[in-house]
Order: structure tokens, then sequence, then C-alpha cells
């Protein structure tokens, strides 16, 4: 089982171990706060009221021997370095921070952070991607510059199949899966589904079809949308 230790609970830690205890991952959670620690405790392997800080501390928890450690200290960006620090000299396969700004986010990397994440940053690019294209049903960025894309089949899709719209060539884009609604029979009448279609050539795309594709962002703007 994977095991996975998460320092600092605040709004972001919270929600990080909880979620990945419910996904079957082995989680400590470690806090100063004794209300945070006792929040948490019913929903995760060992949650402990203790410094993210002291070396030992750590150590006498296993921390030292999880897969993953996310350091998730918020404002407190001193202690989040050494927490950092600290992770890294225990030889913990991937240590992830997370930062309140870019600045912190290249320090975090200086230091030896194998991953840097900063969630209020990537909330709002989000938010902000989806208004902007309010088409968009969901978007994954992958890397920086590609993304994994889902919308509506465009108008001008409609009809054709997958050899003639020919998107790697024209658009530079992989389709990787159609989202097919499906209607079917139940005791209660008719029901919709999604279906996921695995794209052949000679699949032709219907009215109600979402596209699932990737590619780098440069080439995701030149695909019709409307």
């Amino acid at each position: 089982m994977r095991k996975a230790a998460v320092i600092g609970l605040g709004r972001f830690g919270m929600a990080l171990a909880k979620d990945l205890a419910a996904s079957g991952v082995q989680v400590i959670a470690l806090d100063r706060d004794g209300r945070l620690v006792n929040e948490v405790k019913d929903f995760v392997d060992l949650a402990v009221r203790a410094d993210g800080t002291d070396q030992a501390v750590l150590q006498s928890q296993e921390i030292d021997k999880v897969d993953v450690c996310v350091v998730a200290i918020g404002e407190q960006f001193e202690a989040a370095l050494l927490a950092t620090v600290i992770a890294k000299q225990f030889g913990i396969p991937e240590v992830i921070c997370r930062a309140q700004t870019t600045f912190h986010a290249e320090i975090f990397k200086k230091i030896g952070a194998d991953r840097v994440i900063q969630p209020e940053q990537q909330a709002g690019e989000h938010l902000a991607r989806q208004l902007a294209n309010p088409q968009l049903i969901d978007f994954i960025q992958l890397a920086d510059q590609f993304t994994l894309l889902e919308f509506p089949v465009p108008k001008q899709f409609q009809g054709k199949t997958i050899a003639e719209l020919a998107l790697r060539n024209k658009y530079h884009v992989n389709l990787v899966v159609i989202r097919r609604l499906i209607s079917s029979s139940t005791e209660e009448g008719e029901e919709k589904k999604f279906r996921t279609v695995f794209p052949r050539p000679d699949e032709a795309l219907q009215a109600e079809d979402i596209l699932v594709v990737v590619g780098s962002d440069e080439a995701l703007s030149r695909l019709p949308r409307e």
C-alpha cells in the first residue's frame, strides 16, 4: 500500500489528507494544532500533534519511510522550508511542497523539492480559462503548455469521420476518446448516459459527442469550438 505524509493541516492539507485516505493511501497527518489533528484523526491512519520541523519527531513517526511527503504548511514559510529539507534528508522518494507565491516556489525548487504546487494560483487559472471559454467542459494541465481538453464536438466536425478530420495533421492534436450519449430503456423509462468510444478512422462524430483531445496549448487554441 502506498504511504504518504501530509505535514500541515490547513484547508489544503486537511482536504488532501482526507482525499488520499479515501483513495486507499496510508496517510500520516501532522500539525502543531491539536484541534486540526482531532478533526482529521478519524479519516487517516495516523494523526499526530507535533512540530513538522523537528527531525527526531518526524523520524519517530516513521515519516522517513513514506513514499511521498507533502509539505502543506501555508503561513510559516521558514517552517515549510525546514520541513522540506528534512524530508529530502530522509531520502523520501517524492517531496511535494505547497507554495503561496512564485518566489517561494522557486526557493522550494532550489532546495530540492521534487514538485511544487500553488493551489490558489492554479485554481484561479482554471477558473479564468473556463470563464474565457465557456464551451469547455473540463481540462487538465499535463505539463507546461500541454493540456488534455474536453469539449463538445464543433458543428463543422459533426457527421465527419475521424479520418476526414485528420486532427493530427491539420491541428497537431491527438483525439484520445469520444464520450458519446447513449440511450437505453429502463423500468423507469428511457435513460441517457455517456459511454466512452475509442475513435476508429471510420467513426463519424455525432452532434452530442464530447471530444477528449491532447496537445500543446497553442495547437488546442486553433481548434474550432462552436
